[in-house]
């Protein structure tokens, strides 16, 4: 039987990897507090729709889960699971070990039988798909986190066709909905709030103007690290680089060719190029769900 398989000499319920599409990563919420190490806290680039996928089955918001870029994945479960997607919204079926086959939703608990598997099909909308399990993938921590930052090279490794993700036991809790709706999470042409500062001195008075008042399209030159913009330049008043800082996700940092980069969750933790802007954390999600090719805009506010 599919569910006789062992892990560290018990039985164990695992998911057997397939197939990864683009990109399937391991993670978290991250490791916070170790800038100081050198290490960014990384985590799930959309925050507020990996605590959905997990908070619908009763995890620990912070439960280890599979984020997926543009779909294509597939696994098979080894024992009954039961399974949440949230995020992006892709085709995703389910075939059972005798080769029967049903669609299941998005923003809700599903169950996937021993020796089923689970396709995700490319989302029409959004980039990025969560995959929960109750109880939580176990795979070794780093740090303290399951997350895998590609950056820095921390974390499990990335998901390839024949991995084994073990998975943890489930919580004492049960879910308490079958279904959690979710209003609009991927419009067309995204509006991020952002903040000015801390080196908005660095650019001429009428740079955050610009930076707000036409659209910036996100190119294909964009992954987890961040996203590169185009669109109209922001043009400095001072010359120059600044030493080292500090830099947070939703940073605009704006390099030489005046065209800003907007930090996500496995951004560097220091940077030398003067930050315009910082988006607002809540509107940081939806700029990790934003593609090549779509564009967004700025939206000043003030503290």
């Amino acid at each position: 039987m599919m569910g006789s398989s062992r892990y560290g000499g018990r039985e164990a319920r695992l998911l057997e990897v397939l197939a990864t599409g683009p990109m399937a990563t391991v993670q978290d919420l991250g490791r916070p507090g170790r800038g100081d190490l050198g290490v960014g806290r990384s985590g799930a680039a959309d925050r507020g729709a990996f605590r959905l996928a997990n908070r619908l089955l009763a995890n620990p918001e912070g439960a280890a889960a599979l984020e997926v870029t543009l779909g294509g994945l597939k696994v098979r479960a080894h024992g009954d699971l039961l399974v949440a997607l949230a995020g992006a919204s892709c085709p995703a079926t389910v075939t059972d070990a005798a080769g029967r086959t049903w669609g299941i939703g998005h923003q809700a608990v599903e169950r996937l039988p021993d020796g089923a598997t689970l396709r995700l099909g490319v989302p029409s909308h959004g980039l990025r798909t969560y995959v929960a399990v109750r109880g939580g993938l176990d795979v070794p921590e780093v740090l303290g986190s399951r997350a895998t930052d590609i950056m820095a090279g921390l974390g499990p490794d990335r998901p390839a066709p024949g991995s084994l993700l073990p998975v943890g036991p489930p919580p004492k809790g049960f879910p308490t909905v079958d279904v959690a709706p979710v209003r609009d999470p991927h419009p067309v042409e995204p509006v991020l709030g952002i903040l000015p500062g801390p080196r908005d001195d660095w650019f001429s008075p009428e740079a955050l103007k610009t930076l707000c008042a036409e659209p910036y399209e996100v190119t294909v030159d964009s992954n987890r690290v961040g996203m590169r913009l185009r669109g109209p330049r922001l043009e400095r008043a001072r010359e120059g680089e600044l030493p080292p800082e500090g830099m947070v996700p939703g940073a605009l940092q704006v390099p030489p060719s005046g065209q800003p980069t907007l930090f996500l969750a496995d951004h560097p933790v220091t940077g030398g190029y003067p930050v315009i802007a910082v988006v607002c954390t809540r509107d940081v999600d939806r700029a990790a769900q934003t593609r090549p090719g779509q564009r967004i805009r700025f939206r000043l506010r003030r503290a």
